[in-house]
């Protein structure tokens, strides 16, 4: 059982997809509790969480001795990953990590919603397979598999093309899909560690978005919030593997990679028809304690992101 004079252990606070980590830690920290973060090495994407009181430990989930120390005196673990390769190595080396310092702390893990076995994405199944690796193990888990988009996907995928064309393009085509903010996926995060109680208490939980859209009315939304005309094409998953690939080369310190830009697109390929939307703000607002935000606030709060087109006629 945690008590709040131990440790929380976070992985994945540095990552940049949806700002998950950081606003974790601000929000335990603000709840009183000592968290020790897990990083590669110690830089600027380290120095704002120093700055809330957090204790950074160096160390790689595919190194399981660095795994060791941070640990130590640890009884609440949230386990996250990036979307790319080796989640499975990186589960295994943790699995065995815990089990060699003897101790049995709760483990969070952050999951989405295409972790199944039969998943059109490769990095899906790697996902689905690292949890049982983890389950297999022994260890006492509370998967949070959420099935439904970031609204930070929007930024990272579609704001260049936004600020430079006044269009965006995936494979998703007209799909109506379930959205969820970063920072609620976070609070969701919270709620886990902190309030375990307001789950079933299943070691899985498969949890909604907060509003569907498709990205047609993603392209509407913009429209409104940025004060012109945005609009969405439909394409290939493969041309927009290619788009992808191709942003992922030309932005190497950016967050897609090529394997986020194979796993993407074939989850909007696969999705393209889909039929059910698992969308249920009260059921966010219950766990969490807060009203989900929602699309139109983040890019109102994020219009800066999707700024004016160049060259675009007004």
């Amino acid at each position: 059982m945690s008590t709040p004079s131990s440790p929380i252990l976070v992985t994945g606070a540095t990552g940049r997809h949806g700002g998950l980590g950081g606003h974790l830690v601000r929000r335990l920290r603000e709840a009183g509790r000592e968290v020790r973060v897990l990083a590669r090495k110690k830089d600027e994407r380290t120095e704002p969480l120093v700055a809330l009181g957090a204790d950074v430990v160096v160390g790689d989930l595919h190194d399981r001795a660095s795994l060791l120390h941070a640990l130590e005196g640890v009884d609440l673990v949230y386990f996250a990953y990036p979307i790319n390769q080796g989640v499975i190595p990186a589960a295994a080396n943790f699995a065995a990590a815990v089990r060699q310092v003897g101790r049995s702390p709760r483990v969070v893990v952050m999951s989405m919603g295409p972790a199944v076995p039969d998943s059109p994405s490769h990095l899906g199944r790697a996902q689905w397979l690292a949890e049982e690796v983890l389950a297999w193990a022994g260890l006492d888990l509370l998967v949070l598999r959420v099935a439904a988009l970031f609204h930070e996907n929007l930024a990272v995928l579609h704001a260049r093309s936004v600020r430079e064309q006044d269009v965006f393009r995936n494979s998703f085509d007209e799909t109506v899909l379930p959205w969820i903010a970063g920072i609620d996926a976070a609070e969701l995060a919270v709620a886990a560690l902190l309030h375990p109680e307001r789950f079933s208490g299943a070691a899985l939980e498969i949890l909604p978005g907060s509003e569907a859209a498709s990205h047609a009315k993603v392209a509407r939304v913009l429209s409104t919030e940025l004060g012109r005309e945005v609009c969405f094409e439909g394409i290939s998953a493969q041309a927009w593997r290619e788009e992808l690939e191709a942003q992922a080369a030309s932005e190497t310190d950016g967050v897609v990679n090529a394997d986020m830009a194979s796993h993407i697109s074939a989850l909007g390929a696969a999705l393209r028809g889909a039929s059910t939307v698992p969308v249920d703000p009260d059921r966010l607002t219950h766990l969490t304690g807060h009203t989900p935000r929602t699309l139109a606030e983040y890019i109102s709060e994020q219009r800066d992101l999707f700024g004016p087109a160049i060259g675009a006629s007004r």
